[in-house]
């Protein structure tokens, strides 16, 4: 059973990206999220609870979105590994990781250029 949206809460997160299939393939590598396939033109980020929802979406589009607006951030257990796997999988550091109040995080762009965060407890 899907769960319900939550009524104005935030429920999902779409990205922009000028190649479908490195888009899948960098965060299938860099972070182990997988998709479902919706035609050339999308793929679905998959909820990691494995419940069937999903979480966001790639969007193919001719040009990347313009810079700005909301900053996407995620979650590491393992900050310093996760900044390996992103440039393992061909993503750029924009940000090495830095300590803020609730931890360190770091910035980077995937290979459409969409810049996001990750942050650590530690």
């Amino acid at each position: 059973m899907t769960p319900q949206p939550v009524h104005h809460s935030l429920d999902y997160t779409e990205l922009v990206v000028t190649d479908l299939a490195a888009a899948t393939t960098f965060y299938t590598e860099a972070f182990g999220w997988s998709f479902v396939d919706y035609g050339p033109g999308y793929a679905g980020i998959a909820s990691p609870s494995g419940d069937g929802s999903e979480v966001g979406g790639l969007l193919l589009a001719d040009e990347p979105r313009p810079v700005g607006g909301p900053l996407v951030l995620l979650y590491s257990t393992d900050l310093d590994a996760t900044m390996d796997a992103i440039t393992a999988a061909g993503g750029t550091i924009l940000q090495l990781p830095y300590e803020f109040p609730g931890g360190r995080r770091l910035h980077f762009a995937d290979p459409s250029g969409n810049e996001l965060g990750v942050w650590a407890a530690q």
